[in-house]
């Protein structure tokens, strides 16, 4: 069914594209991730794998609906993180740093940098990174859904 692939490459297509929009930034653009980041990022590489399985294996319907769970789960994540950057709200984690070991591994603890969750380390419109995220991922997930359904009734 068209409406199926449809959906399965959607599944795939979304967080594969956030995730390399975030190492892009990461590695490119120095944008160090904070912890709410991360937890976006495992929402979406378990997407991707449940995604990728999805194709691999069309007639399990259930990992693309799965996909797209966890898909929605990043996004409200990311909502959460966009709440915390705009002062909307209180986070529940503390500040991460990031370190990368070398020749000293005490001086590299002492001077990673402190990322902090709270704050924006870029944004478009007044919109961060997070709220990106929220703002493809929550649509996307719905799509993905419909999709579904319209491709097989509502079983999942």
């Amino acid at each position: 069914m068209a409406a199926d692939r449809a959906a399965r490459l959607l599944a795939f297509a979304v967080p594969a594209a956030l995730l390399s929009g975030a190492y892009i930034g990461q590695y490119v653009f120095h944008l160090v991730p904070c912890e709410m980041c991360w937890w976006q990022r495992y929402a979406h590489f378990a997407a991707l794998g449940l995604a990728l399985l999805g194709l691999a294996r069309p007639s399990l319907r259930l990992l693309t609906w799965l996909a797209a769970l966890a898909i929605l789960i990043g996004g409200v994540l990311g909502a959460y993180h966009a709440g915390v950057e705009y002062g909307w709200w209180e986070g529940l984690t503390a500040c991460t740093s990031e370190t990368q070991l070398g020749d000293n591994p005490l001086d590299a603890i002492m001077n990673a940098p402190l990322i902090r969750c709270d704050q924006v380390q870029w944004s478009l419109l007044g919109i961060s990174l997070a709220g990106f995220n929220f703002l493809i991922s929550v649509p996307a997930a719905l799509l993905v859904f419909a999709l579904l359904r319209r491709g097989h009734g509502a079983k999942p």
